[in-house]
């Protein structure tokens, strides 16, 4: 059903072609030795045209877990890109030499432009502030661990939530389920931008509120999807200085939680979450990042379509 489609955004997949993806992501969890050699001979493309950290090796050790290779550049200047190459002509080579393609670029609509050019299946890593799908999936695949089910959710998101891609793009992707509730914790300058609220939470007649602080609200919630809130997002430092603390997760703030909340971050982390809170159990966010992991793993095979 997915053989040969790519992955440039993350409504590209129906609901239950997701479900397919997911059940499969959980056995590899649960019997990782049984998929060693699934992608033995298959070769993955690795185009970062900007840097990352555990996107580009999360997508290198699910191929090489699955008994694949991986051929590549972390950075343009250690490609022909340097020497005034264009995207269409470095999409057409590498896809001469590779199975599946996985590209990171900082300007947005790349990866669906590269995709027109390539005869091998696309993975969209990142484009600029525009989706980031494969994050998505971690993101949902961590939910449906930890919760069973995407279903009757309350879920918090917390910080930056103007800028912030992933959180643009897990509203997107969960509002496709029931009965999910959205609390928007931000200061002003960093709300929800209109038309994520008019396409999706207004369209959908989607049960949301606005909030400024975190500890009104945290005894409420499921999920708490924490992001990073920037000094320079705002036009006055007294408004930064007069908020900051309140995204700032904490042992404190956590004293009124549930005891079954989960706690994700897209990571990386700088402040947002005190180091305090990585010994609770319900910290999710180093988990997340493993099971990225399998959700690529996931994802590769069924775009490959290896069984």
């Amino acid at each position: 059903m997915l053989k040969g489609r790519n992955l440039i955004d993350p409504q590209d997949f129906t609901v239950e072609e997701l479900e397919d993806i997911f059940k499969l992501a959980e056995e590899i969890i649960d019997n990782p030795e049984d998929f060693i050699h699934l992608c033995d001979g298959k070769v993955l493309g690795t185009l970062f045209f900007e840097p990352s950290t555990r996107t580009r090796l999360s997508f290198e050790a699910a191929m090489l877990r699955l008994g694949g290779k991986v051929i590549g550049f972390s950075e343009p200047n250690s490609s022909s890109v340097s020497k005034g190459e264009n995207l269409a002509d470095t999409i057409r080579t590498v896809a001469a030499y590779a199975d599946i393609i996985t590209m990171r670029h900082p300007k947005e609509g790349a990866p669906k432009y590269a995709s027109y050019y390539s005869d091998v299946p696309l993975i969209n890593a990142g484009d600029g502030g525009h989706q980031h799908p494969t994050q998505t999936l971690t993101d949902l695949l961590t939910i449906k661990v930890a919760k069973g089910s995407f279903s009757n959710l309350t879920i918090g998101l917390c910080g930056d939530l103007k800028f912030g891609r992933t959180v643009h793009s897990l509203i997107k992707a969960i509002s496709r389920y029931e009965n999910i509730k959205f609390i928007l914790i931000s200061p002003n300058e960093l709300q929800t931008p209109e038309y994520i609220k008019t396409e999706i939470l207004h369209k959908k007649s989607l049960d949301y509120v606005e909030v400024e602080r975190l500890e009104e609200v945290i005894d409420k919630l499921d999920i708490l999807y924490m992001t990073r809130v920037q000094k320079e997002r705002f036009f006055n430092e007294a408004d930064y200085i007069r908020l900051k603390d309140s995204y700032i997760l904490d042992n404190g703030k956590l004293k009124t939680a549930k005891k079954d909340l989960t706690i994700l971050h897209p990571l990386p982390r700088v402040n947002e979450i005190s180091m305090e809170v990585d010994n609770d159990p319900r910290a999710w966010y180093f988990r997340q990042a493993k099971y990225g992991m399998f959700a690529r793993m996931a994802l590769i095979a069924k775009l490959l379509g290896v069984k």
